[in-house]
């Protein structure tokens, strides 16, 4: 008979948790592993629902922002920030015709306006030599691109209130502040979006956020998502850019993604951000921590529980969650053969179910392996480290319950 998955409990005492959990299995015979977990993301900082868990109970944008960011003040920031648009993979900057756009020629910082023509539709700047750019139109009336000036440096579209970034594949992206090239290599141009704080901000709240929710939870986002703009701004001056748009950095769309209730909140908290002995923090945040903030490397990255991540209304989908993985897949995780144990061996022991899991160990045909559980959420493309093997059903019959003889 083929068999099947057996899966075990095992108990043992660890450096922090007081049980750890494990899988026996004939790989054979299982395709896929199941793994449950909590929370989504590193966990550290603000959870985003729980800063609406906490809005819905009544704290303040303040409360809030204390809890997360505990031992950290309120400062002050102004500027501009220098954004990579990632979904701009062309070789130059190419934008629509607009009512006062112009050219800035960012080595000698001039100016000049741009000619205007009903047949002139299009805008591009694209690369010149080997460090410079040259600036085209293109005329709807031939259907040619025709080049208005050349710069022996990079230059940047700017002057209108909104400009629109055409992509490659021909749509279109509205910005607010000015369109940059930078050099890139070869003879690439990268596209950069030079925008006051406050008006990035108004493209990365309702991006990181959602418009619905309370005041004092969006609020309190405005004012992560700015401190941790700042954070890198004051780390990036070698580069051509200061961030990303992406979740790698924070997402931002640009004035297209911009709403009413989320421009309310960056507006009712101008300027506004959190420090540290008078500088700026890292304030990160991720969407669900579990139960429990995760500990990092800074003073104000504290491992508590929180009552906020899965407060009642706070419509938080991944309090809880169950994935499954190729076993192939786990086993390549740890590369020691056909696994026949899986197990977490060590736990945070802050929170619910033990809590974080810290190092997870595979004893397999080759041997035997222990990863960190942010290793192998890595590995495994999972939505935490915060992670258990539930126990599957025995592949032999048990005895019925019934009376114990006496």
């Amino acid at each position: 008979m083929k068999k099947r998955l057996i899966a075990t409990v095992v108990l043992a005492s660890t450096l922090i948790s007081a049980t750890a959990e494990a899988r026996e299995f004939d790989p054979t015979a299982v395709a896929e592993t199941s793994i449950s977990g909590r929370g989504f993301g590193h966990g550290r900082g603000m959870s985003q629902y729980g800063a609406q868990g906490a809005a819905i109970a009544g704290k303040s944008a303040k409360q809030i922002l204390d809890f997360y960011y505990p031992g950290t003040t309120t400062g002050k920031a102004t500027g501009a920030i220098r954004v990579r648009i990632s979904a701009d993979t062309t070789d130059g900057v190419r934008v629509a015709a607009v009512n006062n756009l112009r050219v800035r020629d960012l080595v000698r910082n001039k100016l000049y306006a741009l000619p205007k023509a009903s047949t002139r539709n299009q805008w591009s700047i694209d690369p010149y030599g080997e460090h410079g750019t040259k600036v085209s139109s293109f005329n709807t009336k031939t259907g040619k691109w025709t080049l208005w000036k050349t710069f022996t440096s990079m230059t940047q579209f700017e002057g209108a209130a909104v400009t629109s970034l055409i992509l490659p594949s021909g749509a279109v992206r509205r910005y607010r502040g000015g369109l940059r090239a930078i050099d890139a290599s070869g003879k690439h141009l990268d596209t950069v979006n030079v925008v006051s704080l406050e008006h990035y901000l108004r493209g990365v709240v309702p991006r990181e956020a959602l418009s619905s929710w309370r005041p004092a939870a969006l609020q309190a986002q405005a004012v992560a998502a700015r401190t941790y703009s700042v954070f890198h701004r004051s780390r990036s001056a070698k580069r051509a850019y200061d961030l990303c748009d992406t979740i790698a950095c924070q997402v931002y769309g640009g004035y297209d993604d911009e709403k009413k209730a989320t421009n309310a909140a960056v507006t009712a908290t101008a300027g506004q951000v959190r420090l540290y002995k008078g500088q700026p923090i890292i304030a990160e945040f991720s969407s669900a921590n579990g139960g429990a903030t995760a500990a990092g490397k800074v003073p104000y990255q504290v491992m508590k529980v929180d009552p906020w991540d899965a407060y009642p209304g706070n419509g938080n989908p991944n309090v809880t969650w169950t994935v499954t993985r190729k076993t192939a897949d786990v086993q390549a995780a740890f590369d020691v053969g056909s696994i026949r144990t899986l197990r977490v061996i060590r736990r945070t022991g802050v929170g619910p179910a033990g809590g974080r899991a810290a190092r997870i160990e595979a004893v397999g045909s080759k041997g035997r392996a222990e990863l960190s559980a942010d290793q192998l959420r890595g590995r495994l493309h999972l939505k935490s480290a915060w992670i258990a093997f539930p126990v599957a059903a025995l592949d032999m019959p048990t005895l019925p319950v019934g009376p114990v003889g006496r």
